[in-house]
């Protein structure tokens, strides 16, 4: 059985964080898929599917797979879309049901105890890291910089505000 719900029921605390640990105590929470935000008519929202499985082959029992889809999607005017490239995608990593860097982990029970029993998804998957990260050296040097033009203009701030009386 697959549920659409809000993210935050992954992570809310009180009657939604009980009825998810006892899900997850049964081991009946087979997937958590996040979905981009505003896919859904009348909320910007992101969602998620939630798959649930009373009986788990053996392969999969006392783990959940955890999908980061939410950059699957195709912008529009009022609202985003789903297409079925991204369905497919998506499908393709539920069948798997493998780890896929910067998109699907598979957490055992364990692990999401570990957590709170929280399904946020980002304590699962981390996004990828942008390819326009500078090396450290440049970095390091264009702070400096940043940080030299920063007391400049405190500087200068410092004497306009002297100049015209509003500072001693």
């Amino acid at each position: 059985m697959a549920v659409v719900l809000p993210q935050g029921a992954l992570f809310r605390k009180s009657a939604e964080g009980s009825i998810r640990q006892a899900l997850l105590e049964k081991d009946m929470v087979e997937a958590v898929i996040g979905l981009a935000p505003n896919l859904f008519y009348g909320t910007q929202l992101a969602g998620c599917v939630v798959i649930l499985r009373r009986k788990k082959p053996e392969a999969r029992k006392n783990k959940v797979l955890i999908i980061d889809a939410s950059s699957l999607f195709r912008k529009g005017r009022a609202q985003n879309f789903l297409d079925q490239e991204h369905s497919d995608q998506i499908v393709d990593w539920y069948r798997a049901f493998e780890d896929v860097e910067d998109r699907a982990k598979v957490a055992t029970l364990d692990e999401i105890k570990k957590e709170g029993w929280t399904l946020n998804i980002s304590r699962y998957v981390l996004p990828p890291i942008g390819q326009d990260i500078p090396p450290l050296p440049e970095a390091v040097e264009a702070f400096k910089t940043a940080l030299a033009d920063a007391r400049a203009a405190e500087d200068h701030l410092r004497k306009v505000l002297v100049e015209g009386g509003w500072l001693q």
